[in-house]
């Protein structure tokens, strides 16, 4: 079974907003995967879905991998660093607000799990 990768890391959108999208595509062949993060309205579906076209173009530039035959066998997002920034408030004062970050990475294999 032969396994490519893609790892889009600092992503600028909050770890709970991608999980969504990861949790859609896991186990389903690509063109399907792609078939609904082309219908999403979130930005982070856009995220996810150049994470995962990377790791297809790597799975058949650099592994031989045939499209037809490939899945999302693991996706996941890892929390990235927090942004910690200020807003200015009244009076002189300052609140801190935090940006999170994400890290995607998506895993397509060219067999299912379900044989091992």
């Amino acid at each position: 079974m032969m396994e490519a990768r893609a790892v889009a890391k600092w992503v600028h959108r909050g770890p709970r907003k991608a999980r969504k999208f990861i949790e859609l595509i896991r186990g389903c062949a690509i063109d399907e995967a792609q078939a609904i993060l082309d219908v999403q309205a979130s930005p982070a579906a856009g995220e996810v879905l150049k994470c995962l076209n990377s790791a297809v173009a790597n799975g058949e530039n650099n592994h031989d991998m045939d499209r037809e035959e490939m899945i999302v066998s693991r996706a996941m997002v890892d929390e990235g660093p927090r942004m910690r920034r200020m807003r200015p408030r009244a009076r002189g004062r300052a609140d801190i607000y935090i940006r999170p970050t994400c890290h995607i990475t998506i895993v397509v294999s060219d067999e299912s799990d379900d044989e091992v």
